[in-house]
């Protein structure tokens, strides 16, 4: 596939060519006026008649020449269907009329909203999620001529993207080294700002950002898959909390061991771990018992 990039056209300054159309024009009508009668309409010199009215025949031609390029905007000049350039610098410009072909193309920021799209995600559960990308055209020629309709290109490309990406990641992942789309939304978003900008090369586009903006479960799992979330939160909460515990015990026993509050056998050890552990891991509260004998009675 033959790539055109995009190139600074040839063109001349509109303003000195309005001045020189000017002074055609004003010679052309002073001739045309100086060459008739208008009381008797009678065509007193038709030389200098020809000449004016050629004269006011070119200031016409160069008339249709004059182009405007507003601020973030292009124009892209086309010869005989050759490419010979674009031009981005705001003003007036000219250039060879009639055969010259221009086709103008906005450079300025834009913004493509995504559908809810319904896919798979790396774990094989539907899901349904949206994104908005901002971008813009940084290759007129490219966006022309490289791509039948950039507009649309960039629609396709970037819902292909998403599909990319939200198949590459999980809805959610609770382990810690685990990426997933709603526990790490700047890497997926940066993840699918780099998809899209590898799939929009060809169109010149430079993507400025890609965020998701809406993220689901598919409504037919929604209900299975919250009730999962919050079994799988509240297995990682009692994790803690009996790490929590443990961590407490080991204390109280290593604390009375060195300060040698009392002297514990094995079997007084075991009770006291199972006491604090249900002590502090129960959901309900406890009710102690107090024992006014001894360890052993």
């Amino acid at each position: 596939m033959n790539h055109i990039r995009e190139t600074k056209a040839w063109t001349i300054n509109g303003l000195v060519v309005a001045a020189i159309a000017t002074v055609l024009l004003a010679i052309g009508v002073l001739l045309v006026v100086r060459s008739t009668s208008i009381a008797n309409n009678e065509l007193l010199n038709p030389t200098v008649f020809a000449i004016g009215s050629t004269l006011l025949l070119l200031t016409g031609l160069l008339m249709l020449g004059f182009f405007v390029v507003q601020p973030n905007q292009a124009e892209v000049l086309i010869l005989f269907g050759r490419y010979i350039g674009s031009v981005r610098e705001p003003g007036l410009y000219w250039t060879l009329p009639l055969v010259v072909q221009r086709q103008r193309i906005s450079l300025r920021v834009r913004n493509f909203n995504s559908e809810q799209l319904k896919v798979n995600d790396a774990q094989g559960s539907p899901i349904e999620i949206a994104a908005v990308v901002v971008w813009r055209v940084v290759d007129s020629a490219k966006a022309i001529f490289d791509v039948e309709t950039f507009r649309e290109f960039v629609a396709i490309q970037s819902e292909t993207a998403l599909r990319a990406i939200a198949s590459r990641y999980p809805y959610d992942n609770y382990e810690l080294e685990a990426q997933s789309l709603r526990g790490n939304p700047d890497d997926v978003a940066d993840a699918l700002k780099h998809e899209t900008q590898a799939r929009l090369e060809v169109a010149g586009v430079q993507v400025i950002d890609a965020r998701i903006t809406h993220l689901a479960y598919a409504p037919e799992i929604a209900q299975a898959m919250l009730r999962r979330q919050q079994a799988v939160a509240v297995i990682a909460a009692k994790e803690r909390i009996v790490e929590g515990a443990m961590g407490m015990v080991e204390m109280a026993l290593t604390r009375l061991s060195e300060q040698r509050v009392v002297e514990l056998d094995e079997e007084r050890k075991a009770a006291m771990v199972n006491n604090l552990l249900v002590a502090l891991v129960s959901e309900n509260a406890t009710q102690p018992v107090i024992n006014t004998g001894t360890l052993y009675t």
